[in-house]
C-alpha cells in the first residue's frame, strides 16, 4: 500500500452499498406526505391517534438511534461490524413497509402499531451503519465526496418515482387511496429485496478494528460534546434541514393559496427532484475541485439567494416559480453532500487521535441533527404563518397573510441556509490534513509500513 495518498475505492462498491437507498427514499416520502390522509380517509383511523403513533415511532427511532451507531462500532461477527445490523435493519423495514402499504381491509390499531413499529426500528438499525460503512469504504478524502454524492443520486431518483406514481394515481383515479398505497408499496417491494441483496454483498466491513473500551453514554457523550469539529458539521447541517423542512412544509401552502394553481401541489415537487438527478454528479465534481468545505459554502450561499430571489415571485410570474425550482433541483442537496462527507473524516481524525473507532456514534448524532431541522422546521414554520393571519381553512386568505405566507417561505430557508454557511466556514480539517491522518491509520493498521526499530 502506498501512503502518499488516499486510499481509493471503485464506485461500483458505492452504487451497491446505496443501494437500499432506493426503497428507503421511495417509501419515506408516502409514509410522511400521503399515508396519514389516507388511513384517516380510506381506514377511519383518528388523525389523532395516527399523529400520536408516528410521533412515537419518531421518538423511538431518534432513541435508538445513538445507541445503534455506539453498538456497531464495538460489533464483532464473521460477517463484519456493519453488515449485521444493515441486514437485521433492511429486513425489519421491508416487512413493517409491506404491513403499511398493504394493510388489510379491516385496518386495527395493532396492526398499525407494529407496521410502524417494525418501519422506524428498522431504519434504525439500519440507516447510521450504512453511512458509517460508507465511510469505511471510502477512506479518501475525495472518494468521500463520491460515495455521498452516489447516495444523494439514488435518493433523487427514487423520490421522482415514488412522486411520479403519486401524479399517475392522481390521474387514473383521483381520490383512491388504495390505489396509491399499492402502487408505493409494489415500487418499494419491488426494489427493496434486490437492493438489500446488493448492499449486503459489498465488500467486507471488518476494518478497522472494533472499540474493546466498554460502552459508557458518558464516554460517548464526551467524544461528541469534546469534539469541535463534529459539532460544526452538525450545528450546519441542522440548519440546512431547518431551511429545506421549512420549504417542503410549506411548498404546497405557497403553491395553492399564494400562486393559486392548486394543480401544481405535487408538480412542482416533481420538477424540482426531477432536475434534482443531476445535482449530485455536478456537485461531486465541485467538490473534489473546491474541497469540502469550500464547496458546502458556495451550495449554502447559493440556495440562499435561490430561496431569498422567491420574494420575487408572483402569481403571473410563473416562469419565475418554474427557473427557481430549477436551480433549486441543481443545488438539491449539494451541502448535504458535504457534510455527510465530513463527518467520516472528523471520525477518522478522532481515531488517530484517541484511538476510538466512534464512525457509527457520529453518524448516529448526524441523523439526530437531521432531525432536529426538521422538527425545528415545522415549529417555526406553522405558526409564524398563522401569527401573520393565513389560514388553510381559509378561501379568501388577505393579502397581508398571503405575503407573510411567501415571506417566510422565502426568507426563512434563506436565512437558514446562510447561517450554515457561516457556521461550516470555520471547519478546519482539509485534503492535506486528512490525508496524513489516513496515513498514519494505514500505518498504524499495517505492521509492514511501520518502521522497523
Amino acid at each position: 500500500m502506498t501512503t502518499g495518498s488516499p486510499v481509493s475505492s471503485p464506485s461500483g462498491s458505492y452504487h451497491r452499498l446505496a443501494a437500499i437507498y432506493v426503497p428507503v427514499t421511495a417509501a419515506a416520502q408516502p409514509v410522511a406526505a400521503w399515508l396519514p390522509a389516507i388511513l384517516a380517509r380510506d381506514y377511519g383511523v383518528p388523525l389523532t391517534l395516527v399523529g400520536t403513533l408516528y410521533l412515537a415511532g419518531q421518538l423511538l427511532n431518534c432513541a435508538l438511534d445513538p445507541i445503534v451507531g455506539a453498538l456497531s462500532d464495538r460489533t464483532q461477527s464473521r460477517f463484519g461490524r456493519r453488515r449485521p445490523w444493515v441486514a437485521g435493519g433492511g429486513s425489519l423495514f421491508v416487512a413493517g413497509s409491506a404491513m403499511l402499504f398493504f394493510p388489510p381491509a379491516n385496518l386495527g390499531v395493532g396492526w398499525l402499531i407494529a407496521a410502524l413499529a417494525a418501519y422506524y426500528i428498522g431504519l434504525a438499525l439500519l440507516s447510521t451503519p450504512l453511512l458509517a460503512w460508507s465511510g469505511e469504504i471510502a477512506t479518501g478524502y475525495h472518494d468521500r465526496t463520491r460515495a455521498a454524492s452516489t447516495f444523494t443520486l439514488w435518493q433523487s431518483i427514487a423520490l421522482v418515482g415514488a412522486l411520479a406514481l403519486a401524479a399517475l394515481a392522481q390521474h387514473l383515479r383521483p381520490g383512491d387511496g388504495q390505489l396509491q398505497l399499492t402502487l408505493f408499496g409494489s415500487l418499494v417491494l419491488a426494489a427493496a429485496i434486490p437492493a438489500l441483496w446488493l448492499t449486503l454483498s459489498n465488500r467486507d466491513d471488518s476494518a478497522p478494528a472494533a472499540l474493546a473500551l466498554p460502552l459508557s453514554p458518558l464516554a460517548a457523550a464526551r467524544a461528541v460534546l469534546g469534539n469541535p469539529l463534529l459539532l460544526r458539521v452538525l450545528a450546519s447541517d441542522a440548519a440546512v434541514r431547518a431551511g429545506q423542512g421549512i420549504r417542503t412544509t410549506l411548498l404546497l401552502f405557497y403553491v395553492t393559496f399564494y400562486l393559486g394553481r392548486p394543480e401544481w401541489g405535487a408538480g412542482l415537487f416533481l420538477f424540482q427532484y426531477a432536475f434534482g438527478m443531476l445535482a449530485a454528479p455536478i456537485w461531486q465534481r465541485i467538490g473534489v475541485s473546491l474541497g469540502k468545505r469550500r464547496a458546502a459554502i458556495l451550495a449554502e450561499v447559493l440556495q440562499a439567494l435561490i430561496n431569498l430571489a422567491l420574494v420575487l415571485t408572483t402569481p403571473d410570474r410563473f416562469w419565475l416559480v418554474l427557473a427557481l425550482a430549477f436551480a433549486q433541483g441543481i443545488t438539491q442537496g449539494s451541502g448535504n453532500i458535504m457534510l455527510r462527507s465530513m463527518v467520516a473524516d472528523v471520525a477518522d481524525k478522532h481515531r488517530a487521535e484517541t484511538g476510538e473507532e466512534r464512525a457509527g456514534l457520529y453518524y448516529s448524532v448526524f441523523a439526530l441533527a437531521d432531525k432536529i431541522g426538521g422538527a425545528i422546521a415545522a415549529g417555526i414554520a406553522l405558526p409564524l404563518i398563522a401569527w401573520l393571519g393565513f389560514d388553510p381553512k381559509s378561501a379568501a386568505n388577505s393579502p397581508e397573510a398571503l405575503n407573510g405566507l411567501l415571506l417566510v417561505f422565502a426568507t426563512g430557508p434563506a436565512l437558514a441556509h446562510a447561517i450554515s454557511a457561516a457556521v461550516i466556514s470555520g471547519f478546519a480539517l482539509d485534503a492535506e490534513q486528512h490525508n496524513a491522518i489516513r496515513r498514519q491509520l494505514d500505518t498504524a493498521a499495517d505492521p509492514a509500513l511501520q518502521p522497523a526499530e
